[in-house]
């Protein structure tokens, strides 16, 4: 009996991976990207502030895609129930993911020995590198060859460049 628990557990999960979404990923990162971009004035724990924001970014940011996921499109087309909302929490959640390196990165930056300014450069490299990896893991995992995985990492090269260039703009 427990083995085939355990055989109807590994289904599932190899159920997931092979129909991962990883947009969530993406604009998550995306999202943490600029979190780091837009906090220029933070108080006497910037780290933990910055940390704080940017997992407070993510969940705030998961919350919204749920709501609008069950409420949006969901709802027109089924009633909902708990197994539709644990679902939708867990389709959501590589938003809150995607923030947890750039935060980690925050964390460990005074054992890097860097300033808080080097804090908040470590954690938009962070970001934007996660972005590119969760762009090319959906590419590859829907297939793609290896010119449109290319293609996929210089779009996302150029949104990250972007993202600098607004951080070199607002100057903090």
């Amino acid at each position: 009996m427990l083995e085939k628990f355990r055989a109807q557990a590994r289904g599932r999960r190899a159920a997931r991976r092979t129909h991962a979404d990883y947009t969530g990923g993406v604009y998550g990162s995306l999202l943490a990207a600029s979190v780091v971009v837009g906090a220029s004035t933070l108080g006497a724990f910037p780290r933990l502030e910055l940390a704080l924001l940017l997992l407070a970014t993510g969940v705030v940011f998961w919350l919204a895609h749920v709501h609008a996921q069950l409420f949006g499109a969901r709802m027109a087309q089924r009633t909902l129930n708990r197994a539709t909302v644990l679902h939708v929490c867990r389709e959501e959640w590589p938003i809150v993911e995607a923030a947890v390196p750039s935060t980690v990165a925050v964390l460990v930056s005074p054992l890097l020995g860097l300033d808080i300014q080097g804090a908040f450069w470590l954690a938009l490299a962070v970001a934007l590198i996660s972005q590119m990896g969760w762009a090319t893991a959906a590419a590859r995992r829907a297939g793609a060859v290896p010119r449109q995985v290319v293609l996929t990492d210089a779009v996302n090269l150029v949104i990250g460049l972007l993202i600098v260039a607004l951080k070199f703009a607002l100057k903090h």
